[in-house]
């Protein structure tokens, strides 16, 4: 399949899977099983899916072709070029392409002035007043393209406002702009662009990100910080005439092939191949020298020559555009498509798979497990008005005495639910006192000022170093106080399920792992652009002070914020079977008892009791039926393989 159908099959997937999980929302409503709190967790599963975007990012220096390589891949149906691509800059700020259903088609353009605010693009994006909107006439191809146009605005200005907006100037390659002989300096109009386009990709959920070079990625430290480690794919493009030079290579050692950053995902492609065909060359000694300058490529990027893919951008367009497959077959981006559609979906399906069948499972296990043990109280019930056919009153006064006793024994026990309880909520605030955003605040304070306050950058690096050990401290404590709080609970079901018969299973397990990766890999970026002798020497105090907690902190009080929420969910479902079963035993203990009750008011009732009880067992097993029916469905589709026929086959 080709990337666009793989991600047309991956879509179908996605929707089949939402399709099966809201069947199974409906199955639970019909059936009386749901509460608040299932409720909550199917919508924030349903949320996730309906959410779900696949991030592609494209990065490289400027003249590489990069645009192209976009128009190519994913818009050459439409004829013509969607994105500007012309000899030298064309794309001066992070841009974004995306749908979103909710807006007209337009784009939205962030003013390079809002840098002179501690804000971030992402706190930004909730404030729609502070963009530029460029409505986008989607029916005119020319239209369009005028408007695309703007992303590549630009405007001059001194260098003292340039060096406000995070440019330094100066007249050789250290610089982040050149000084012209009048001495302004040309910055990008825009901080950041997003175009709304209806596009059927984007409109499946996939979003691309355009990046500009090297100096605009270290302008705007949230493209290193947060959106390219969040990317699912990262495409990097060099110039076949040119290999790699010192930028392109600065660009992959800081940002992409950085130690401590991610390896899955991260594709090479040498574009602009076509340089390389020369009429006075045979096809083998051409193919001879694509094959040396991609070798060299891998060898200097330290990669499989494999993982570098040879194309031409805008070969590849144009044969696209002409449907001459000849061309496209030359231009080797078939073999560059093939390879995404082959790594990047099922990368992205085996995430959502991951991540939904474990809350789905725990979630079908819990209300199948509700339906068993109603359906077992039920049965054991029936066995004693069974029992009582034929029996004279005394025997009757016996087993309703047996019942009276369970129950009492069972709200004795309740006792230790209830100092269960108190201890999960003792647990639950020193959690909280450790992973709280409370917690991370008072030490975000203390570290400014003592940044503010030191004399030397000695000072200034120990207390960024402290930032992070402390921040550290605190996942690890929480992770401690998150495995006391698994092992008393598992304990606790144990106990119940053993003296009870409740059936509890095992608790959900929870770690932060993930986010002292995240940690890791902040303090990596710290460590080797903010935290160094050179910047520290190079730089005000005042000026790394801002820089830390502008782009470092903001992004640890980020990863912090998204602990807090899963901890609360995770505290959340890993009390509420123990909740679910303690009130549906207290029920079905207290109809025991209210039976016999009316067993031995009126012995003629016993038969019209047996009978009844006899239609809600039938009930009971088709009600688990259903549940298994829609249970397994959604497990069908989880499992199911990006394949057309398989998914038509699974719906």
């Amino acid at each position: 399949m080709t990337l666009a159908q793989q991600f047309a099959a991956y879509s179908e997937w996605r929707t089949q899977l939402s399709q099966g999980i809201e069947a199974f929302r409906r199955c639970l409503s019909e059936n009386e099983l749901s509460d608040a709190q299932t409720e909550l967790r199917i919508g924030q599963l349903l949320e996730t899916l309906r959410e779900d975007r696949l991030h592609v990012a494209f990065v490289a220096e400027f003249s590489r072709g990069k645009s192209e390589l976009i128009n190519a891949i994913f818009f050459a149906n439409y004829g013509n070029r969607m994105l500007p691509s012309t000899a030298g800059r064309t794309t001066m700020c992070p841009t974004e392409l995306m749908f979103d259903a909710g807006k007209p088609p337009s784009i939205e353009l962030l003013p390079i002035q809002t840098r002179e605010g501690n804000a971030s693009i992402s706190e930004y994006k909730r404030f729609p007043d502070e963009w530029r909107i460029v409505p986008l006439d989607i029916e005119s191809g020319e239209s369009v393209q005028e408007a695309l146009r703007s992303v590549s605005e630009i405007e001059r200005v001194s260098p003292q406002a340039a060096e406000k907006f995070g440019f330094t100037s100066g007249d050789n390659q250290s610089g982040v702009v050149r000084l012209a002989e009048d001495g302004m300096v040309e910055i990008p109009r825009w901080r950041h662009a997003i175009i709304n386009f209806p596009h059927p990709l984007l409109q499946q959920g996939l979003v691309i990100l355009d990046t500009p070079g090297l100096n605009a990625i270290g302008t705007e430290p949230e493209l290193t910080l947060s959106l390219l480690p969040n990317a699912h794919a990262v495409i990097f493009i060099l110039a076949a005439d040119t290999g790699v030079t010192q930028s392109d290579l600065a660009v992959w050692n800081e940002h992409i092939g950085a130690p401590s950053g991610r390896k899955k995902g991260r594709i090479v492609v040498l574009n602009k191949i076509d340089s390389m065909w020369d009429e006075l060359k045979t096809e083998e000694e051409i193919d001879a020298e694509i094959t040396k300058q991609t070798n060299s490529c891998a060898w200097t990027l330290d990669l499989p020559s494999n993982q570098i893919f040879p194309i031409s951008a805008q070969k590849a367009l144009v044969a696209k555009i002409n449907n001459d497959t000849e061309l496209l077959e030359r231009s080797r981006l078939p073999e560059l498509e093939s390879a995404l559609s082959k790594e990047l979906i099922p990368a992205k399906q085996e995430i959502i798979h991951e991540n939904t069948d474990a809350e789905f499972a725990d979630i079908y296990m819990r209300m199948r497990g509700l339906l068993e043990s109603r359906l077992s109280g039920l049965r054991e019930q029936l066995g004693e008005l069974n029992e009582l056919r034929g029996k004279n009153k005394g025997v009757v006064e016996y087993m309703m005495g047996k019942v009276r006793v369970e129950k009492e024994e069972f709200e004795s026990g309740l006792q230790r639910y209830y100092a269960v309880r108190s201890v999960f909520s003792q647990l639950t605030n020193k959690l909280f006192g450790h992973l709280g955003l409370d917690a991370l605040l008072e030490l975000t304070t203390s570290t400014r000022e003592t940044m503010i306050e030191a004399p030397f950058s000695k000072t200034l690096s120990g207390a960024m170093k402290n930032f992070f050990n402390v921040s550290r401290n605190n996942l690890i404590k929480s992770d401690g106080e998150i495995v006391e709080i698994l092992t008393m609970m598992a304990a606790i079901y144990k106990k119940f399920a053993v003296e009870h018969g409740l059936k509890l299973g095992a608790p959900t397990s929870f770690s932060l792992m993930r986010y002292q990766k995240d940690l890791d890999r902040l303090e990596y970026w710290c460590d080797t652009h903010l935290n160094t002798m050179f910047q520290l020497m190079t730089h005000e105090k005042n000026k790394v002070t801002q820089k830390f907690f502008e782009e470092v902190a903001t992004q640890v009080k980020r990863a912090f914020e998204r602990a807090n929420r899963d901890a609360e969910s995770w505290l959340k479902a890993i009390m509420a079977p123990m909740e679910t079963q303690v009130r549906e035993h207290q029920i079905q203990l207290k109809r025991r008892l209210e039976s016999i009750k009316r067993i031995h008011q009126a012995t003629d009732t016993l038969e019209d009791r047996v009978n009844e009880l006899i239609h809600v067992e039938n009930n009971l097993v088709s009600q688990i039926r259903s549940l298994e029916k829609v249970g397994k469905a959604v497990e069908l589709i989880l499992i199911t393989k990006l394949n057309p026929q398989n998914l038509r086959s699974a719906a």
